[in-house]
């Protein structure tokens, strides 16, 4: 009976929602690849990392929108979500950096935080406490996906350099609001951390 009573929960995990988030995690690699294969090139490979990017990203909205609307929110889609976020957006800064195009301190900075948060995350799951991304984390996300997108493009060849300052500026915003919605999380578990004592 325990184990009968158990599976629809465990199976209830395997939907379309979470089957498309483990996609896009998947996808990640590629992105990776393809952006440093030809050391940053302004090629066809260089163009094929930034598409690929760009869809694995907007994922996002699609698997979120269809969790909400047909009533397939779980634990594990709240858990994988955000991990999949920071895997693709941590890696292609990453992968800017290597290849000279952001300096190197703008990204440990964003990492640091993404890192941070989820291993937060995790604790607090083992603890039975789910966290899942706040608003402020997910303007902080579409922020980073717009700047991203845009420097992993190589629009430069296409409409000329002034791109840059484009770019510099949204990156601008997506480090602000990085490190905004990531206080946000501080403060959340401070507040998780005195839940006990308080209700004591």
């Amino acid at each position: 009976m325990t184990s009968s009573a158990g599976t629809p929960a465990r199976s209830a995990n395997w939907n379309l929602p979470n089957a498309i988030t483990v996609v896009r995690i998947l996808m990640a690699p590629l992105v990776f690849w393809l952006l440093l294969a030809d050391a940053g090139a302004d090629g066809p490979m260089r163009w094929w990392g930034a598409v690929i990017f760009i869809v694995a990203i907007s994922t996002d909205w699609v698997d979120g929108w269809l969790a909400r609307s047909r009533g397939l929110v779980t634990d594990l889609g709240k858990i994988l979500d955000p991990i999949a976020d920071k895997l693709l957006t941590s890696g292609a800064l990453v992968c800017l950096s290597i290849l000279g195009e952001l300096w190197w301190w703008v990204t440990i900075v964003i990492v640091v935080r993404e890192v941070g948060i989820t291993v937060w995350r995790l604790v607090e799951l083992r603890r039975g406490n789910v966290v899942p991304a706040s608003s402020g984390g997910k303007l902080k996300t579409l922020a980073q996906s717009v700047a991203i997108s845009l420097a992993l493009l190589p629009l430069w060849t296409i409409v000329g350099d002034w791109i840059y300052w484009l770019n510099w500026a949204t990156m601008a915003v997506a480090l602000v609001l990085t490190l905004w919605s990531g206080l946000l999380y501080v403060r959340d578990a401070v507040r998780l951390a005195r839940a006990p004592r308080d209700a004591s």
